[in-house]
């Protein structure tokens, strides 16, 4: 039987225990056709990098598949036909990974550092608070013609009529 690992995003309207559900459903169209699932991993509710069909955020949960592709196709199918899913996929694996995913470890580490939302111990910054040092010789920053002067006269002599 083939691997997988199998990802898909749920609606941001629906509970945790409707995305739990439809964690289930999904469990067991794989074990009807003879596979089965390993670690399932809820990421949680997490903001899109774009809105997809007018959701902001999704819930994103992450299955290890183990199935012949007969069942992740049938799997796919249902998630496509569900107005619950927005997006899928599946990646076939030589292996499962051990432990958790690399995203579960980034929240555990972020969480540990007790960062307050990637500024730190500093706060946010803006640009009028950097240093930027000392320019050297480079001079002042050129805005355009202004910083320029006047332009030289053109020299009309080409094409000119007399």
């Amino acid at each position: 039987m083939a691997l997988y690992e199998h990802v898909f995003l749920a609606r941001q309207d629906l509970s945790q225990q409707q995305v739990d559900a439809l964690v289930e459903q999904y469990k067991g169209i794989v074990t009807e056709h003879g596979g089965s699932v390993g670690r399932v991993e809820n990421w949680g509710l997490k903001s899109l990098t774009y809105r997809v069909n007018k959701n902001r955020k999704a819930y994103y949960t992450l299955m290890d598949l183990t199935c012949p592709p007969a069942a992740l196709k049938e799997l796919e199918r249902q998630q496509g036909l569900s107005e619950d899913i927005l997006r899928f996929i599946s990646i076939k694996v030589e292996k499962h990974e051990e432990g958790q995913s690399a995203m579960l470890q980034k929240r555990e580490e972020r969480s540990e550092r007790g960062d307050r939302g990637g500024f730190g111990d500093r706060g946010p910054r803006s640009f009028g608070d950097r240093d930027r040092g000392d320019r050297g010789d480079r001079g002042p920053r050129s805005f355009g013609d202004r910083d320029r002067g006047p332009r030289p006269p053109r020299d009309n002599s080409e094409g000119a009529a007399e």
